[in-house]
């Protein structure tokens, strides 16, 4: 049932501008799933769902596939242990590793394909990030964040 449930999802997050919770769990009804939200929030982490930028500037759920999941999983990782700080200036920001580590933390980034980073430059310890505004630094920050604790 769950590899069933989680295959219609990823055809529906494919196929459909999906920006909640509540409407992936809407979707997969109208498929004759029953599912709740605590159902979904746990599939929406096992697939490692990213939401990402659509085209209308609001957020939707995406896939991304498995052998990417791999290697992004593990690059993630490591970019989680080598971070020891962060600041930002207008639409820079600078992450800061520790000795040696920035080129793999800055692949991380790089892996994320987040749409509001236009890329990256990494020396030894410190990583280059540009968005593309000022005004996605902020959640671009709160996202990292959020990676690293996780």
């Amino acid at each position: 049932m769950k590899a069933k449930r989680q295959a219609l999802i990823r055809e529906i997050v494919d196929t459909q501008s999906i920006q909640t919770q509540e409407e992936l769990a809407q979707a997969l009804r109208e498929h004759g799933m029953v599912v709740t939200q605590a159902t979904v929030s746990r599939d929406i982490k096992e697939m490692h769902l990213l939401k990402v930028l659509a085209e209308d500037g609001s957020y939707r759920y995406a896939t991304m596939d498995k052998e990417e999941q791999g290697t992004s999983d593990r690059l993630i990782r490591m970019l989680a242990d080598s971070v020891i700080g962060m600041d930002s200036a207008n639409n820079l920001i600078v992450i800061r590793t520790l000795p040696g580590s920035a080129h793999v933390a800055g692949e991380a980034v790089d892996s994320l394909r987040w749409s509001e980073v236009l890329g990256t430059i990494a020396g030894d310890n410190t990583i280059l990030v540009i968005a593309r505004s000022n005004e996605d630094v902020e959640p671009v920050l709160r996202r990292f964040r959020a990676l690293i604790r996780s």
